[in-house]
């Protein structure tokens, strides 16, 4: 019936017989033949032909609508067959919040590649709203978040855990002192990441737990631009400790000695509600949830 199917739902999008059966390589009786036999199947009239246009019934619209679907599932299974029965390969579309995205997975991506030549990654950086709604509506395959989030059409599993600190330039006077009150940070201008964005997210929560009322708040969307806004004195700020080991290595910036601190924070894995993957997307979840 597949091929049935398919021949119905071309004469729906192309309007006529004419279009359809020059669409599909075959003759205008031969596309006749097929939509006939899908209705005698069906045992319903799903065409209304008029003025060599078609329109479909109240039963056409309903056969056109899981027509879309089965074709669609018949076109996974066979790409999911051919790829179980060869090595790994083929496109892997991943989305990333900035902190994972920019300093943890080159590293990752490296390492399939080395094994895995014939896969071939393509990343996308975005703030944990834009990867959770990229995996939602399927425009990526997997994605990696800092915040937290819910969404009904994703699973999501936290993998890994983040640290987060407080940093200053190495000039600043708060990295001369012995001892640092969190009275001591409400005086200073704080460079924090946009909404939507995870490290944003935990920076207001870390305001929350610890009492905190920032007297000034600088807005930038980029972890590289907070960072060297921080070396060169603009204010300080609330980051991940994978995103200042260079810096922390040049001694350019300081992480402030605070009780309760590093804050611990998970990273999530966000996927799409299926229970089918590729050969690609399985190497890459685990060499992941490896570390």
């Amino acid at each position: 019936m597949d091929q049935e199917l398919y021949v119905f739902v071309t004469v729906v999008e192309k309007a006529n017989f004419s279009n359809a059966a020059e669409a599909l390589h075959i003759t205008q009786p031969a596309v006749s033949r097929y939509i006939k036999n899908l209705e005698g199947k069906m045992n319903a009239k799903l065409l209304e032909r008029s003025n060599k246009m078609v329109q479909m019934t109240k039963a056409g619209e309903i056969v056109y609508h899981h027509a879309k679907e089965i074709l669609s599932l018949h076109g996974k299974m066979n790409v999911l067959v051919a790829d179980l029965m060869s090595e790994p390969s083929g496109r892997l579309s991943i989305g990333a919040s900035y902190t994972f995205g920019e300093y943890i997975l080159p590293h990752i991506i490296a390492s399939i590649r080395l094994e895995f030549p014939r896969i071939h990654p393509s990343i996308m950086i975005g703030n944990t709203r834009e990867i959770v709604h990229q995996v939602a509506t399927r425009q990526i395959d997997m994605g990696i978040i800092e915040g937290k989030m819910t969404d009904e059409h994703v699973v999501m599993e936290r993998f890994s855990a983040d640290s987060l600190v407080v940093v200053v330039s190495a000039g600043h006077e708060l990295a001369q002192k012995a001892e640092v009150s969190f009275s001591d940070l409400e005086d200073e201008t704080w460079i924090v990441r946009e909404q939507g964005s995870g490290t944003r997210e935990a920076t207001e929560q870390m305001f929350t737990d610890h009492h905190i009322t920032p007297g000034s708040v600088m807005e930038f969307g980029s972890t590289q631009i907070i960072k060297e806004s921080v070396e060169a004195g603009l204010g300080i700020s609330f980051l991940s400790t994978w995103t200042i080991r260079k810096e922390l290595a040049l001694g350019t910036l300081r992480v402030l000695d605070l009780t309760g601190f590093p804050v611990q924070r998970q990273f999530t894995l966000v996927t799409q509600d299926t229970e089918f993957r590729t050969k690609a997307m399985e190497v890459f979840l685990r060499v992941l949830k490896q570390g």
